[in-house]
């Protein structure tokens, strides 16, 4: 046995693994950004502080005492919601996936209770939640074990207080409705930024685009042949996705105009910023690690797999400063929510976006420039 050759072996081995940043980033970086995300995101779950609206149409000293004691527990941070507002529309319009209602009258009940004037009286609180939502499950089993514990402390063998459930959507909806629309703005994000890079990098690389410049084709066409290239795969990657998750979960999801609006949208952003990056990193394989680097925290963070309101404020301040946030918004607004208002407002800010990167990478690619 040659240990030189060994250990000659190794180095070069070590040195091509050096080289291939792609590879680098998916053995080394990418796991620890996975520990990182969901670590902090995950992190003490069965000690978390959630928020909670409550909004006390009573306004009295027993449904201030009633709200204090549910943020005593420790359990939840409270928000006053005013009387006058609509609950379940401030629901949809702050994305609150629970605001809690305590109702008129919850003093004089307690009054009655109290003084055995009528043992058995109650207060039912309504709870206006989102189904769709993946943490309200938790938030109401945590808001029924609080509720428990206060009315322990009445006097009594009947429950004083009680939960009427509302839902702020039209239909019932599965946390897999939640996920398929941001399943579909991943792949679709996924798809152009990699085939932007990767087709430029490697074109450029080998230098095809300096031959291109000698051809008839001018770089508009160029650019418009392959947006509209991705756009095609894009909506048969959506209609897949669709057609798959109809037949074997049988979804209940809205189908409408704002479906390949946000399609397009998604393409022209990511390929935009596609083109800004090739410009920016020349080579194939840092091109890749690039856009691995970009991809992956929007992957994770941009409520893709889970509602930002599970994460600490830090991450869901970063995560509203991402472009994919907004199309997995857009499309659940009209797929789930079917709130043309809201999917309107979040298509103009992805489309704002989409307009400036893409106009930035048509003015950073040239095929002319190719030659030097």
């Amino acid at each position: 046995m040659n240990l030189r050759v060994i250990r000659a072996n190794i180095v070069v081995s070590l040195k091509n693994f050096y080289r291939e940043k792609t590879v680098v980033f998916f053995r080394l970086a990418f796991p620890v950004i996975l520990i990182l995300v969901f670590g902090t995101i995950f992190m003490e779950r069965d000690n978390e502080i959630f928020n909670l609206d409550v909004q006390d149409l009573d306004q009295s000293k027993s449904s201030a005492q009633l709200s204090k004691e549910i943020g005593l527990s420790g359990r939840f941070k409270i928000t006053q919601v005013a009387p006058a507002v609509n609950a379940a529309q401030y629901a949809k319009d702050n994305k609150r996936n629970l605001v809690l209602i305590i109702p008129k009258g919850s003093e004089e009940a307690v009054m009655r209770r109290m003084g055995l004037d009528d043992p058995n009286a109650s207060v039912t609180i309504t709870v206006i939640h989102d189904p769709s939502s993946f943490g309200v499950t938790t938030k109401m089993q945590v808001l029924n074990i609080v509720l428990a514990g206060i009315n322990t402390k009445m006097s009594g063998k009947q429950p004083f207080i009680k939960l009427a459930e509302t839902s702020i959507l039209a239909k019932k909806y599965r946390f897999i409705e939640f996920f398929v629309p941001g399943i579909i703005a991943m792949a679709v994000m996924t798809a152009s930024l990699f085939g932007a890079v990767n087709v430029n990098a490697e074109l450029r690389q080998k230098g095809v685009l300096r031959k291109l410049a000698t051809t008839p084709i001018t770089r508009t066409e160029w650019i418009l042949s392959n947006i509209l290239y991705q756009f095609i795969l894009a909506v048969l990657s959506t209609t897949l996705m669709l057609l798959v998750s109809y037949g074997v979960f049988n979804v209940s999801l809205e189908i409408n105009a704002w479906l390949p609006v946000f399609v397009a949208l998604d393409v022209f952003a990511f390929v935009g910023l596609g083109m800004i990056l090739t410009r920016v990193a020349k080579e194939a394989e840092s091109a890749a690690a690039a856009s691995d680097a970009l991809m992956f925290p929007m992957m994770f963070l941009s409520v893709t797999f889970f509602p930002v309101e599970m994460m600490p404020e830090f991450l869901q301040t970063f995560a509203k400063v991402l472009p994919l946030y907004y199309v997995n918004e857009g499309l659940r607004a009209s797929m789930v929510s079917l709130d043309n208002m809201a999917a309107l407002k979040y298509a103009a800010i992805i489309g704002i976006f989409a307009a400036v990167v893409f106009v930035v990478g048509i003015m950073t690619t040239t095929l002319s420039e190719e030659a030097t």
